[in-house]
């Protein structure tokens, strides 16, 4: 069994600590500075709590010391702190962030680095990051990459069509910060909130527009090589246009701690959520042009005998996947690793991978 630490003790770190635990293979020690977030942790003989204040860098390298790896699932703001201590402390670091600057600074943390730097673990940026890639290697020549996600609940009852179902923090700053895309060959900054489209998927209709980070690096990977690249978020209509006039009108972009207690507290959580995940690449096979897409949906299901929501399942499935490809000896072991570097094949027979399979999905719904 491997020892790993998973900083962050939410609803996210709390289902990568049961999923990993449940599999057998690894002790997991749960760090959180809350005593009250650790004592909601489901209980697990695998599982251990540890109480932390990760701002404590000399505690949080020592603590680090001797481990397999540390996961981060701390909000976006503390995680270069994370991956510092696991350089100090020589340990393999994965982090679930959707944050350009901070993924920036964990590359440059992983420059010599005798252990493996994976950023963006996740969902978005992520796994679909490892689809989109797989998907234009099966081209001679690109032309356009389109990455659409949502995390919706299956019963929206407000005006938002919306409820929490992840980070806040993390919400807000996809909502806010400046997007990457590429645009006629070359990677560029677009504005958040911009550019909404409709389409319809098994006869539901839904918006996406841009939003921060989900390319993750893939941007940079696959600039000059493609026409049009973007990623856009997932939602119900009508969304995107109340998110701008809070944003804009009454100027919360600016009062994001305002914007933060106003959806706490007037959007409630919800274990009943759907992941919408669509792929879209064109381009130029055998001198045809040619269209590939990966479609899928993802619901709440049980976990290690927990049920999960989907946006915990599709997030944890995500870094747990990561963090055993890389125990197998199948990802780099030191340095900086991409989430294009992982073949979706390997990802897809994996034991948490599979939550992502859609021909697996299709025949538990169907079950």
């Amino acid at each position: 069994m491997k020892d790993v630490m998973v900083i962050g003790a939410g609803k996210i770190g709390g289902a990568i600590a049961l999923m990993l635990a449940d599999s057998g293979d690894y002790r997991v020690c749960v760090a959180d500075r809350s005593a009250e977030q650790l004592a909601k942790l489901d209980a697990h003989p695998a599982v251990h709590s540890l109480a932390l204040d990760i701002a404590d860098h000399a505690a949080l390298v020592a603590a680090l010391r001797g481990r397999f790896a540390v996961l981060s699932a701390a909000p976006f703001h503390l995680t270069g702190r994370i991956a510092q201590a696991a350089r100090e402390a020589g340990v393999h670091y994965l982090d679930l962030t959707e944050d350009v600057a901070t993924t920036r600074k964990v590359e440059a943390l992983a420059e010599g680095a005798g252990s493996a730097f994976i950023p963006q673990c996740g969902l978005a940026p992520g796994f679909i990051s490892i689809v989109a890639n797989d998907l234009a290697k099966r081209f001679e020549k690109l032309d356009s990459v389109r990455m659409r996600v949502g995390a919706l609940p299956q019963y929206p009852s407000n005006a938002l069509n919306y409820n929490l179902t992840w980070s806040t923090d993390g919400l807000i700053n996809e909502y806010i910060e400046p997007c990457e895309a590429v645009v006629e060959g070359r990677l560029v900054t677009v504005p958040a909130l911009e550019e909404r489209e409709e389409f319809s998927l098994d006869g539901v209709t839904y918006e996406a527009f841009n939003t921060s980070g989900g390319l993750g690096t893939l941007a940079k990977s696959l600039e000059g090589r493609v026409r049009t690249m973007n990623y856009r978020t997932i939602r119900y209509p009508g969304h995107q246009r109340i998110i701008k006039a809070l944003l804009e009108d009454l100027n919360l972009r600016n009062r994001r701690d305002v914007l933060k207690d106003l959806f706490e507290h007037a959007l409630p959580a919800t274990m009943q959520d759907v992941v919408v995940i669509f792929v879209t690449v064109c381009g130029w096979r055998e001198g045809r042009y040619e269209q590939e897409t990966y479609a899928n949906k993802v619901y709440a299901g049980m976990v290690g005998g927990r049920r999960m929501s989907a946006i915990q399942i599709t997030t944890a499935s995500g870094i747990a996947t990561v963090l055993d490809l890389l125990a197998e000896g199948r990802l780099p072991a030191r340095g900086f690793v991409r989430q294009e570097e992982i073949a979706l094949a390997d990802v897809l027979a994996n034991r948490f991978g599979r939550a992502y399979d859609p021909d697996a999905a299709r025949m538990r719904k169907a079950g």
